[in-house]
């Protein structure tokens, strides 16, 4: 598989070309990579309109998904956006009224691009004793969700979530085309399911839209993700794809993320299918060997390894401080759980080091606290009201009964633990403090002239 996109930078950086377009270091190298550094010069394509390199690279991971496939130099945030855009622009295309039944575990960017586009959302909760990480609906919920009301027009869900959990995709999609209902599939954390020995990327299994972040499975740069198209979409959709893309990102993509986006399919097209297949037991039997220690794991992704360590008798996040000090950094780590990803760009020996760190941690009395429950809030506003209301940065004491105005939460893991637009609620404050967070956005109480 060629790169014309590394290709046609390789060739400008060796041209001797006097640079009197921007970026402003002129191709000199600080950090490094300036050579390589471009914008939209002649030759170079131009991404939400690609005609040369760029469309042809897209055309190229578009062979390795099996489906229309467009690039984001923004993560998947940007393609979420484009996702909810396309999906509100079929339901108006149809005469029917954008309404978007969404898992709670989704991503602050999938709550702030529906209210910034004004779609309403249908929240589908976590089951009881569900972390509100996890909310992976069966194909049951979702035929009583669609069959109740107004019918949704779209289903969004997160999955592989940020603690592994897997949904029954395939399941979710036989719901969804029974009802002529969109299926939206945030994958951010699954690129690489595709490569797998039997694919279990969502595309494969039913989805109508889906977004993968390249960059936090696959050996490319931080940025670097993927919109797919699926089979049964329009094909208006697909053209619209790439202006719905501009419409939330830069008009100077970082061509630096999208060189790595070129590389990155030469590889995924041979050499990674076979190292991701030598790595997988690997994995599986590190899985074993923790568990054996007496550390409880959960999730079914197979790349990713989730502890809730305490089984162990400690805190995630006394655990994730300890593999800290032992130069072992994690991908995540909050009260009850800590993740960490693996890919095959680790270096040898991954495995027998994380084994030594855990090791060394003396097992204590499991600890059987058990964190609060992310509870429905009462709708006060609409997310869009909310989030475009006048507001004020409180300490979270002082914001019960107050309405929340932006998601207090950062990332990762980027779930919001209340909806904007609801009432901060006594439960919510003890979820706040569970989690550690000390500030709350709300909005502002305007006095009456």
């Amino acid at each position: 598989m060629d790169t014309p996109v590394c290709d046609f930078a390789a060739r400008y950086a060796q041209s001797g070309s006097l640079r009197l377009h921007m970026p402003g270091h002129k191709g000199q190298a600080i950090l490094g990579p300036e050579p390589w550094d471009l914008t939209e010069i002649p030759g170079a394509d131009s991404l939400y309109e690609a005609e040369g390199i760029l469309r042809r690279s897209q055309e190229n991971a578009s062979a390795l998904f099996g489906c229309p496939t467009f690039y984001s130099a923004e993560g998947s945030s940007q393609c979420i956006r484009a996702m909810v855009f396309l999906a509100a622009q079929d339901a108006r295309s149809r005469g029917q009224r954008p309404l978007i039944a969404a898992a709670r575990n989704a991503h602050k960017t999938f709550l702030t691009a529906a209210a910034l586009l004004d779609v309403p959302v249908r929240w589908l909760y976590p089951q009881p004793g569900e972390s509100y990480l996890s909310c992976q609906p069966g194909p049951e919920d979702l035929e009583r969700e669609l069959t109740r009301g107004e019918k949704p027009t779209a289903v969004y869900i997160t999955t592989p979530d940020y603690l592994g959990n897997q949904a029954d995709i395939a399941a979710l999609a036989a719901v969804c085309r029974k009802h002529q209902v969109l299926l939206l599939v945030d994958n951010a954390h699954g690129a690489y399911l595709r490569f797998l020995p039997a694919s279990a990327h969502p595309m494969d299994l039913g989805a109508d839209l889906c977004c993968d972040s390249a960059h936090k499975t696959l050996p490319v740069l931080t940025g670097g993700a993927y919109l797919h198209i699926g089979a049964a979409m329009p094909e208006t959709v697909v053209w619209n794809a790439p202006q719905a893309m501009g419409m939330f990102g830069s008009t100077s993509p970082s061509y630096l993320i999208m060189q790595s986006l070129d590389r990155a399919n030469a590889y995924l097209g041979g050499e990674f299918r076979r190292e991701l297949e030598k790595l997988l037991p690997r994995v599986e039997r590190l899985k074993k060997h923790i568990q054996a220690m007496g550390y409880q794991l959960t999730g079914t992704e197979p790349l990713k390894i989730t502890l809730a360590p305490k089984s162990r008798g400690c805190r995630g996040t006394e655990l994730g401080e300890t593999l800290a000090q032992e130069g072992i950094v994690c991908e995540f780590a909050d009260p009850d759980y800590l993740v960490m990803m693996f890919s095959p760009q680790l270096p040898g020996g991954t495995g027998e080091r994380i084994l030594r760190a855990l090791e060394s941690v003396p097992p204590q009395t499991p600890i059987w606290e058990r964190p609060p429950r992310v509870e429905p809030g009462e709708p006060v506003l609409s997310p869009r009201e909310a989030m475009l209301s006048p507001w004020e940065i409180l300490p979270v004491e002082n914001c019960l009964g107050r309405v929340l105005a932006a998601p207090s939460v950062g990332c990762p893991p980027a779930v919001p633990l209340a909806v904007c637009g609801e009432r901060i609620t006594r439960n919510t404050l003890d979820c706040f403090a569970y989690y550690g967070i000390q500030t709350c956005t709300v909005t502002a109480e305007v006095s009456a002239k």
